[in-house]
């Protein structure tokens, strides 16, 4: 092994709620470094979902991460000139870093007034278990079962 693995960066937690996960969906919600617009936007939300349900959004928030994380996908993977999409188990790290992603994206397809209308709108469905980013992780799980018989390509 020549080269050194890079050392983790470690996010700060986010000054409200004082929570890493929090922190790092509102990187992930970022455009062009405006990091004050992304989390006002994530507060607006936060307080629109706790309105509607009476319970603390950050809550409703970890719920809706919790219940989008794919738990396995399929990777492309070359066998003698053959490509063959194989099943296989997800990082914990990637695991969250795909259902933030997941999260911002539908919501930002969402057809509503502002973007924290839409984040509030995904983030109660993704908790109830519904929503374009619950549908996605279903989507990927049901790849992963239909190709489980390439799974013997694992490496």
């Amino acid at each position: 092994m020549r080269k050194r693995k890079p050392e983790k960066k470690f996010l700060k937690p986010d000054p409200k709620y004082n929570d890493v996960l929090v922190a790092k969906f509102i990187n992930y919600l970022m455009w062009d470094g405006k990091k004050s617009v992304a989390r006002r936007t994530l507060y607006k939300s936060f307080e629109l979902i706790e309105q509607k349900t009476k319970k603390p959004a950050i809550e409703i928030f970890k719920k809706a991460v919790q219940n989008v994380q794919p738990l396995v996908e399929v990777r492309s993977r070359r066998v003698g000139g053959a490509t063959y999409q194989v099943p296989m188990e997800v990082r914990p790290e990637r695991r969250i870093a795909l259902a933030l992603r997941w999260l911002k994206i539908y919501a930002r397809e969402r057809k509503d007034k502002s973007m924290s209308l839409k984040l509030a709108a995904e983030l109660m469905a993704a908790a109830n278990g519904e929503g374009n980013a619950i549908k996605k992780k279903d989507d990927t799980h049901r790849m992963a079962e239909a190709n489980k018989a390439f799974a013997h390509f694992r490496w």
